[in-house]
């Protein structure tokens, strides 16, 4: 009787002709281990203390005395297709994360949608009985999924993960988040002057998460992915932990580089022989600086410094946590970081990125002016590049490149239970792809045939497990190809191949190189196994192990989907979900860029409907993009229309209507009339009646950022200081808002290009 076909009890006319059943339930082996991965952004191989920089990290350093530390752990050289690696056990193309996602292509390794079969470790370890948690920063989610009203497919809870607190673009405002709370979104807890910031907030949820969970089952383990958007910019922190570090960088970048890699030699973090790479002709050697860019350089370190310590802090509160529970022992704790040290502060850094993302120059004097700004609310800092250099310390380049300081970085393994000897560096390579075998070993479980049906592709990556109780082991990771938006990498055996070819929009190289074919890039090759920090090309001694290499290079990238090679991604982007006329209601909340309405440079109508009651409040925003570092905002005060464009946090211009809002239902409409590149006229309508018009004498060239589209309210921090907070128009005073975009936008694709990868 009955519907159910795999129920094994007995089912009579009466109960007492029945025999009840219950399924079994899922349940890993009785010592489970609990599982923690902590994936911090843009932070580079030299930046924990226990890699020889003089940053406070007191809790990962005590990880790696009691657990390992490796030194030869790689990424793919930029933060979505690590975190594709890491959590499926697959290469980044074959997950169709080449890139990040806003530049999905149309191609089946660019496309930025993770196939399903491709299961994620969550998955597999939530159908084996597993608690799952994800926190922090997401990015794995197409962009045009990046909103409420979208689909949901490639979002954590999609992807078998029970809980998610974070965020889902490559960065957000560390005081000013964008937050979503499982599958939904949120505003935070609480406000920055009330002591809110994102880092604290997520390890307070994480910290909730395990005790909902121990009130429900005391033995069920957990499996929780922690991904702050520490260090990625903007570097904000509590001002005590950037105030410590006060003085401590004055020295410069390069003496303190040269103390980082005593240290790290003296630690025996490195192989033996290694030497400091050179510094590069595009970073500027420290005492030709003036007294005034030291000061700056100095105080956006020291952001970062205390940005790091903080986060340390905060990944040790967890920790604690679970430690009073007793299953610290039993808890297998992984550090990392997703790529090397970011360069995209370029040469001078700022106080508010976005200038950099807009390739509009920054004058040293506009950013001393808000030196005590940084890494407040206020600002939107990150540092210059001479300090990514250095802590990338002792290897080349940055994040997004292919040579090592792109994709060597920190990896500490802790678990007391299942470790050997604590305290030792394990030299053996090992990539990002390897982490989920390495897991699903330990724990015990096989990768399943299937995932909802979904027949699952072979896993990729090698299990290091094999590295925790004997340091001497032979490496089992043998060749790993690279390739990052045209630069290559191919590594086999000790040996290592690699191209470097910019995108486009690359800023500290020779623009001939980015525009020159493929066919005519010169490949360097570096026996790695001797010369860690690659400094000799061997390429013209070694000629016939080249030509092996990039043969080899050439097969895995056809194995993975790496092909049509690509340099200049924002030219292909996905446009399906772009239009002309959009049409919204009171109540939407944060729409990302991407498929927010484009009303850059180009003219447009902004019309709201709305119903005005004589004595009755009726402030707030009608739409709003961005944030205190720039964008627009249309709203009422003072039973007046307003509209306001903020350049890059410098420059407000608002254009107000003469009169009040007359009672009754009303149409209001903003017309913006371009006059030509980057600037307009603005005219205010109640119906057909103008009421004021105002030039806006520059408009933001290329992005808002991170910042969304809201309809209602303000979303993040106040467009305008004129605007106070969420300021959120009244109920029953606006109904609808149809936006119109017209003509063609100027468009810049390598800027668009350098924007969404500054913010990855």
């Amino acid at each position: 009787m009955g519907l159910n076909k795999d129920f094994q009890g007995k089912v009579g006319r009466y109960i007492e002709d029945s025999d009840s059943w219950w399924p079994p339930l899922q349940t890993p082996r009785e010592d489970a281990p609990n599982v923690v991965v902590v994936l911090l952004d843009d932070v580079g191989y030299a930046q924990f203390g226990c890699y020889g920089s003089d940053l406070d990290t007191p809790t990962f350093d005590r990880l790696a005395a009691k657990g390992l530390r490796y030194s030869n752990y790689h990424t793919t050289a930029l933060c979505s297709p690590t975190r594709a690696c890491l959590l499926t056990g697959r290469n980044h193309h074959a997950s169709g994360m080449a890139c990040v996602v806003e530049f999905a292509q149309g191609f089946p390794g660019y496309d930025a949608n993770i196939p399903p079969e491709n299961g994620f470790l969550s998955e597999v370890l939530n159908m084996n009985g597993y608690a799952t948690f994800a926190l922090g920063k997401w990015h794995l989610a197409p962009a045009y999924e990046n909103n409420d009203g979208g689909p949901r497919t490639h979002w954590p809870l999609s992807k078998g993960f029970d809980r998610f607190y974070g965020f889902l673009a490559g960065e957000t405002d560390q005081y000013h988040p964008d937050l979503i709370h499982d599958n939904h979104q949120v505003e935070p807890p609480k406000t920055p002057e009330e002591g809110y910031h994102i880092t604290e907030d997520m390890t307070d949820r994480a910290i909730q998460y395990i005790k909902d969970l121990r009130a429900f089952s005391p033995v069920k383990p957990f499996f929780m992915y922690y991904a702050p958007g520490a260090c990625h910019a903007p570097h904000q922190a509590p001002k005590k932990y950037i105030d410590a570090y006060k003085g401590k960088f004055d020295k410069g970048w390069d003496a303190w580089r040269e103390e980082v890699f005593a240290r790290q030699v003296d630690s025996g973090l490195l192989p033996e022989g290694t030497e400091l790479s050179e510094r590069p002709s595009w970073v500027p050697a420290w005492d030709t600086l003036s007294d005034d860019q030291r000061r700056l350089y100095t105080r956006l370190m020291e952001a970062f410094a205390g940005f790091m310590t903080h986060t340390d802090e905060q990944v040790g509160r967890l920790l604690q946590f679970i430690d009073s529970l007793g299953e610290l022992d039993n808890t297998i704790v992984v550090i990392m970081s997703d790529n090397g040290a970011s360069a995209e502060g370029g040469p001078t850094g700022s106080h508010n990125e976005k200038y950099f993302y807009n390739f509009v120059p920054e004058s040293l004097e506009e950013n001393l002016k808000h030196i005590d700004d940084i890494g407040t609310q206020h600002s939107n800092n990150h540092y210059p590049w001479g300090w990514a250099w250095a802590g990338n310390t002792p290897l080349k380049r940055f994040k997004r490149d292919t040579h090592e300081g792109g994709v060597c970085d920190p990896m500490i393994v802790h678990w007391p239970a299942g470790l050997g000897t604590p305290g030792q560096t394990r030299r053996q390579y090992v990539h990002a792809i390897d982490l989920t075998p390495t897991l699903l070993e330990l724990i015990g479980i096989n990768m399943p045939n299937e995932i909802k049906g979904v027949t699952q592709s072979p896993i990729e990556g090698t299990s290091f497990a094999y590295t925790f109780n004997d340091a001497a082991a032979p490496q089992r990771h043998h060749t790993q190809y690279y390739e990052m938006m045209g630069s290559r990498a191919i590594y086999h055996d000790g040996w290592k191949a690699v191209v470097y070819h910019p995108p486009m929009m690359s800023n500290y190289e020779d623009r001939q190189i980015s525009t020159r074919s493929f066919e005519e890039d010169v490949w360097e090759l570096y026996h790695v196994a001797e010369d860690f920090s690659e400094c000799h090309d061997v390429a013209s001694k070694f000629p016939e192990k080249l030509e092996e290499m990039k043969k080899l290079w050439w097969q895995e990238a056809e194995k993975n989907q790496v092909l049509p090679l690509n340099n200049t991604p924002g030219r292909f982007g996905d446009k399906r979900w772009m239009r002309q006329r959009y049409v919204y209601h009171h109540g939407i909340a944060s729409i990302p860029e991407t498929t927010a309405p484009n009303l850059r440079n180009r003219s447009f109508h902004i019309n709201a409907e709305l119903t005005i009651t004589p004595d009755a409040d009726c402030d707030g925003i009608i739409v709003c993009h961005g944030g205190h570092a720039g964008g627009y905002a249309l709203y009422i005060k003072g039973r007046r229309l307003h509209y306001v464009h903020n350049f890059l946090g410098s420059i407000a211009t608002t254009v107000s209507a003469s009169e009040e809002l007359p009672a009754g239902d009303i149409l209001v409409r903003a017309v913006f009339n371009a006059t030509g590149r980057f600037r307009g006229e603005m005219n205010l309508y109640y119906g057909d009646v103008p009421m004021g018009s105002g030039n806006i004498p520059i408009t933001t060239p290329l992005t808002y950022g991170v910042d969304p589209f809201s309809v209602g309210y303000q979303r993040m921090g106040s467009i305008s200081s004129d605007l106070p907070g969420k300021f959120e128009m009244p109920e029953g005073v606006l109904h609808r808002v149809i936006i119109d975009a017209i003509g063609r936008a100027y468009r810049d694709p390598e800027g668009e290009q350098r924007a969404a990868l500054a913010r990855q």
